[in-house]
């Protein structure tokens, strides 16, 4: 079974046509991501940035949005790994309307490389970290990841 994050549209996420200002679809997918790395690895995205010096900034964003979403609504956002690379990682994302029949709101995916915290010196995905992904991804069903 793949993650799923519920977050709450919130009114600062609205537009002036009073829908999801669609760059907060972006946010909603670090906000799923952040929490999966607690919820469905065990260990704290703090934990990752700062006791194990790695950051997963974006270098790549792809997205098709399905339905509009209004202030009060709520999403669950499903995390998927796609793949893994030598220093990069495939995330894809799918959001559902919360309590509807698994309607699809926004769909999408980015591409995070792995680079030092303190430096920002771009980095091989630790192995930790590439086991812990591959064990999600055969569990979720999604086959093994590539192997360096």
């Amino acid at each position: 079974m793949l993650f799923r994050a519920p977050i709450k549209v919130c009114f600062s996420d609205i537009d002036n046509a009073g829908i999801v200002y669609y760059p907060r679809f972006m946010h909603y997918f670090h906000l799923s991501m952040e929490e999966f790395f607690g919820s469905a690895l065990g260990i704290p995205y703090a934990d990752v940035l700062h006791k194990r010096n790695l950051s997963l900034p974006t270098v790549h964003l792809e997205s098709d949005f399905r339905r509009k979403m209004k202030y009060g609504d709520r999403i669950d956002m499903e995390v998927r790994v796609i793949t893994i690379g030598n220093s990069s990682i495939n995330w894809g994302y799918k959001g559902y309307l919360s309590g509807g029949e698994n309607e699809i709101v926004v769909e999408g995916s980015n591409i995070t490389v792995c680079v030092r915290t303190d430096n920002f010196e771009k980095i091989n995905v630790p192995q930790w970290l590439r086991k812990d992904l591959t064990a999600y991804m055969e569990k979720a069903g999604h086959g093994r990841a590539p192997r360096e």
